[in-house]
């Protein structure tokens, strides 16, 4: 029994014995269980190998196949709010798994359980929680509440929301800088000790979210440590910050830089944030911001960043005192210069498609894809649709690619009719006096129109071996032989990047 996966094509099939009939449409980079190589050149896979129900043998062409898969990155449709999945290109023990933020309810877990019960245990190597957002953290909780998810390393931005009222205190408070009468949030705890001082005692929590997500994680015992994760923790080489195991150093082929949040020292060397504006603001622009770079490619992961926070980055990185002016030498040096540390080819567009953002920030990650995670049922309009003419003006090339995990979904457009006549006839019936065989068959009923209304899941894949990238969704169709769209990018010999038709 040996292990390959799918290689990069448009239109390729897994096919029944006959090598005529397709089965199943498979994607660049999806696992094959392979139980022989045929004599004509095809191999014989089992899919669902575990699944006593769906298992089967299934064929596919060798020479559509490859040895070595691309990193993966799913940006989980998680309703409102953010959640994506890192997939190292190793296989074995060497692969690593990388949650970041989980969205509201329990998408991340039922995904994370789908995904790799078949394959592998469920030992990953980390969970980001961004900020203290909710739609960004509180999926963690039935993740962590679950004793067989276990996760190397818990990281956090420093900004954990403690169990008690008001909304400074819940982060360790502000405190002014002597100097410059600067306000800054500086009881930022560091590791394990300082995380489980404050989160360990459940009868302390209470009814407050974040508490209870990082307490659930504390009682797992498969959780080994919890980190800060900031431009000043980590692995640091070179004046820039790593997340652990994914330096230049470690020799993986990619590295995950931290670009935020931007930690500055205080005179006794002790880490601080800085107050960017009302709490919210504040919170949600000291995101952790990663930016993935394999071979060519590289992936800008924007938290939920404002034009506070923006503004705030693109002078750090620049090296300026205060921000130019639009259309001014000193702007365009600006975008130059942050541009070498954030320009990307792919961003995960922030704060869920939210119109506060800068022209500024846009133009400088200038990427040729952006990812927006939203959901629907929220009171935020997002994404903006002003911001939507924003992102194809800033983003790379002639035509800028927009994807929406919630623009990807496909729901019923109605009600099934015959059914809910159904459902009100058996009302009837049951107020006359309907026997207990009719009445389970109308709960079965009940049952069946209370069921998700989404066909298909709005999940956006990027795919990346260094030197080709693409973009997938689901075709809201559930056939399954019609299953995938792409954009597929390339650079040429010039260094230019372009879609491939």
């Amino acid at each position: 029994m040996a292990t390959r996966f799918v290689g990069l094509g448009r239109n390729i099939f897994l096919y029944e014995a006959d090598r005529e009939k397709k089965v199943r449409q498979v994607l660049w980079g999806d696992f094959l269980d392979v139980e022989s190589e045929e004599p004509d050149g095809w191999l014989k896979v089992i899919w669902a190998r575990r699944d006593p129900v769906k298992k089967r043998e299934l064929f596919i062409p060798k020479a559509q196949t490859i040895e070595r898969r691309p990193l993966e990155i799913i940006f989980v449709d998680v309703g409102q709010g953010d959640g994506a999945v890192l997939i190292t290109p190793e296989t074995g023990a060497n692969e690593r798994i990388i949650v970041i933020d989980a969205g509201e309810d329990d998408n991340m877990e039922r995904f994370l359980r789908g995904r790799f019960r078949t394959y592998r245990p469920f030992n990953f190597e980390a969970a980001v929680i961004t900020h203290p957002d909710q739609d960004h953290y509180l999926g963690f909780l039935p993740v962590f509440a679950n004793p067989n998810i276990g996760f190397r390393a818990i990281y956090h931005n420093g900004l954990v929301e403690r169990p008690v009222a008001g909304e400074w205190p819940k982060l360790g408070g502000l405190v002014s800088d002597p100097g410059s009468s600067q306000k800054y949030l500086a009881g930022l705890p560091e590791d394990d000790a300082a995380i489980e001082a404050i989160f360990s005692n459940p009868a302390a929590i209470g009814a407050f979210k974040y508490p209870k997500v990082l307490n659930a994680a504390i009682k797992n015992p498969k959780v080994k440590s919890y980190r800060m994760l900031s431009t000043g923790h980590g692995t640091v080489e070179a004046g820039k910050s790593y997340m652990p195991g994914f330096a230049p150093s470690d020799a993986r082929g990619y590295t995950v830089e931290v670009l935020g949040p931007v930690v500055e020292r205080n005179g006794a060397g002790k880490p601080r944030l800085r107050k960017i504006g009302d709490y919210g603001e504040t919170k949600n622009g000291h995101s952790i911001l990663l930016r993935l770079v394999y071979g060519q490619f590289s992936i800008f992961f924007g938290g939920d960043l404002n034009d506070r926070a923006e503004r705030f980055l693109l002078q750090h990185y620049a090296g300026l005192s205060a921000f130019p002016f639009p259309g001014t030498a000193e702007y365009r040096l600006m975008i130059a210069e942050a541009g070498k540390r954030f320009r990307s080819d792919v961003m995960k567009v922030c704060h869920h498609g939210s119109e506060k953002v800068t022209d500024a920030f846009l133009e400088t990650v200038n990427p040729a894809c952006f990812i927006i995670s939203s959901g629907d049922d929220e009171g935020h309009v997002h994404p903006r649709p002003d911001l939507l003419g924003r992102l194809g003006k800033f983003g790379r090339g002639a035509s800028p690619v927009l994807l929406s995990t919630e623009l990807q979904r496909s729901a019923r457009e109605r009600e099934e009719k015959t059914l809910v006549d159904s459902v009100l006839n058996g009302i009837d019936r049951v107020a006359a006096g309907a026997t207990e065989t009719a009445r389970e068959d109308l709960k079965a009923k009940v049952r069946q129109l209370a069921r998700t209304n989404i066909e298909v899941y709005g999940a956006i894949y990027v795919k990346t071996d260094g030197d080709r990238l693409i973009a997938a969704f689901k075709i809201e169709s559930k056939s399954d032989t019609k299953k995938w769209f792409y954009f597929e990018y390339a650079f040429t010999a010039a260094g230019e990047l372009i879609l491939v038709d």
